[in-house]
């Protein structure tokens, strides 16, 4: 299932995707909660994250993955349509 949305396809609604084109953002995701529908791009172009919590993980990514869920917890907690709760979920 293919969906196009303002001339931009997305596998779906609430799958996210790399956007290596896009000049500032580096996702982007087609949200959908109950019947709203939403375009929300997120993630700095570039920035280096934390990933996924790996197995011997350095206890300085383990502080900035800390940081970055404490600092937009509240954001992240507003759910699919916000941009905090994709970033979160993909790329910390």
């Amino acid at each position: 299932m293919s969906i196009e949305y303002r001339g931009e396809k997305f596998a779906g609604y609430n799958k996210p995707k790399r956007t290596p084109d896009h000049p500032k953002k580096s996702h982007a995701v087609l949200a959908k909660e109950g019947t709203t529908i939403k375009l929300i791009r997120f993630g700095e172009q570039g920035a280096k994250t934390a990933g996924k919590p790996k197995e011997g993980e350095s206890d300085r990514m383990k502080k900035k993955r800390a940081s970055f869920k404490a600092r937009h917890g509240k954001n992240i907690k507003k759910g699919k349509l916000s941009a905090a709760y994709w970033a979160n979920k993909t790329k910390w």
